[in-house]
Order: structure tokens, then sequence, then C-alpha cells
């Protein structure tokens, strides 16, 4: 990779309107109050909001004039048709033509990271063209890395194991209350030394407010789910550390994961949130969330 991965990173799906609308000067807010906080890592993707993530983001980056050098990640895989339709298109057309209109919406001339966006069921295709063609676009300077973005573990992982991956996204299947990736991708990277960005530690919200209403995996959290992280969070409690900051961290306790990017919708959201990234955490209240099934024992071994 050119660069280095910075721990903390601002997933733009909200301002894209994932769930509602944001308006123009929320999202250039949003995006100044992380290079302020000194978030210079900018997940996106033409499919949040079918381009205006992107779109936001270059403007909002234009706007600072140079305040910060980002380190942006963006995806392919799917093109965006007219409307608010996307088709999928795993060629080497199709591939780069996702990524020159991306970098036309982010008013650059290349990207660090470049995924593949969820191409789950699209394994042919990945293995004959799209993942060649993201290679020689990492070749010809057009981005700095590439890899695949997923929210699935088990499919993530047999990629990695397949091809020479620099780095992978990983949403939702590794925080307090989902331990999926330490099962094979999470250890497989650790032994590639494939660099990991973990997206979702909140799984869609619930562990950033758990309150009835509150969403877990893109639908709204069951009765079982939601008594799980109401209890997760009284017991950050008794150590004075907010649940956020908890969540936040978490994915950090294995070694293969060199970021967290955290959905924000807000200036006060990237506050906050960078806010929880500096809490400081007791290895008591590692150990406590452990014994309850928060935390995998192992990654507290040693």
């Amino acid at each position: 990779m050119r660069t280095g991965l910075p721990r903390l990173g601002l997933g733009t799906a909200p301002i894209g309107n994932l769930f509602q609308d944001v308006s123009e000067q929320d999202a250039a807010a949003t995006v100044a109050a992380a290079v302020e906080e000194g978030i210079v890592y900018f997940d996106t993707a033409p499919r949040y909001g079918h381009g205006l993530a992107e779109e936001r983001l270059g403007r909002s980056l234009a706007a600072l004039d140079g305040a910060a050098e980002p380190v942006i990640s963006t995806k392919a895989g799917w093109l965006l048709r007219p409307g608010s339709t996307v088709a999928t298109d795993w060629t080497e057309r199709g591939v780069r033509e996702s990524l020159e209109s991306s970098l036309e919406r982010l008013r650059r001339s290349s990207v660090d990271i470049l995924y593949l966006h969820d191409p789950d069921d699209f394994r042919e295709e990945v293995r004959r063209t799209a993942y060649p063609a993201a290679r020689r676009l990492r070749d010809e300077g057009l981005a700095g890395a590439v890899g695949f973005g997923m929210n699935h573990s088990e499919p993530l992982a047999a990629y990695v194991a397949e091809f020479d991956v620099d780095v992978v996204l990983i949403a939702g299947r590794f925080s307090l209350l989902d331990h999926e990736a330490l099962t094979t991708l999470l250890p497989l990277c650790l032994k590639t030394g494939t660099a990991v960005v973990v997206g979702g530690v909140f799984n869609t919200g619930l562990l950033a407010d758990p309150r009835p209403g509150a969403m877990f995996d893109y639908r709204p959290a069951s009765g079982g789910v939601l008594a799980r992280a109401e209890r997760c969070r009284a017991i950050c409690a008794e150590f004075g550390v907010p649940l956020a900051a908890a969540a936040i961290q978490f994915p950090f306790l294995h070694p293969a994961v060199r970021s967290v990017a955290v959905g924000c919708r807000s200036a006060a959201e990237v506050r906050g949130n960078a806010a929880a990234s500096r809490t400081e955490i007791p290895p008591e209240l590692w150990r406590r969330l452990a014994e309850e099934g928060f935390v995998p024992p192992e990654l507290l071994d040693g």
C-alpha cells in the first residue's frame, strides 16, 4: 500500500442519505469535523446514495483546500444506471468504468484503496476478470491497494485464501455482538499479512444507542439482541466507559485489524465517536465483557 491506514476512519454511507436524508450543509460539516478531529481516512462507494456520498465527499474535501491529505477507499463491481438502479458488472471494462466515474465524483486522480464490493455470488467473474482488472488499475497507479469489501466473513476469507489481497473491509462481523470474523477471516489475514478494516462496529446503530426501535444489521433489533446490547452498556457503565468507546475499540484487540471505519451523519456524531476512540479502556472491563460473552477470551490471552 502507498500509505498506512489511519486507526479511525469515516464511513460515508450516512452522508449518502442512508436511512434518512442529510442536508448538503450537514454533510460538509461532517467531513470538516472529521478532518478537525484528525480523521483522514474516508470510506465510500458508488452505491452509497447512488453516487451522492462520493460527490459530497469530493466537494467537501475540495472546500477544505488541502487542510488534510486524505486516505480514500471506494468500491467497484456495480455500475450506476439512470434513476436509482445499479447493475453488476465484473468485467474489466465495468471495473474500470466504475473507478473512473468514482474519481470524477471524488475530484481525484486516484484512490488509496479500491475494494470489489460484495462479490459474494460472483466468484468466477471475480477470478476471470474483476480481480485481475483491479490489479491492473493498481499497477497503473489509479489505486494504491486493492481488495474486497464485504458483509460476510467466509466468502471474504475464501478470496483472501485465493488471491494476494492487500486489504479487506469486513462490515458488521467483528463487533461486541458478532464475532463471526474471528473464526476464519482474521486468523487468515494475520497469516497472510492482509490489512483489515472493520466497519459496522455499531451493527447499524444498536451498539451506539441501545433502545427500542434501534436497528441491528439493517433491520429492527429483536428483543433478545436489544437486551444483550443493553447488558453490554450496563457493564461498560460500571467502569465509567461509554458503550460506543468499547464498540469502536473492540476490533483492535485482534492484531490483524489496522483501522475501524465508523459511519457518521453529523459533526456531533464525528466528535462523539472521535472522543470514544480516545477513551481509555481498563483491562478489567475487557475481562468483564469476556465473562459475559461480548469479548472472545482468546483475544485477551497474553
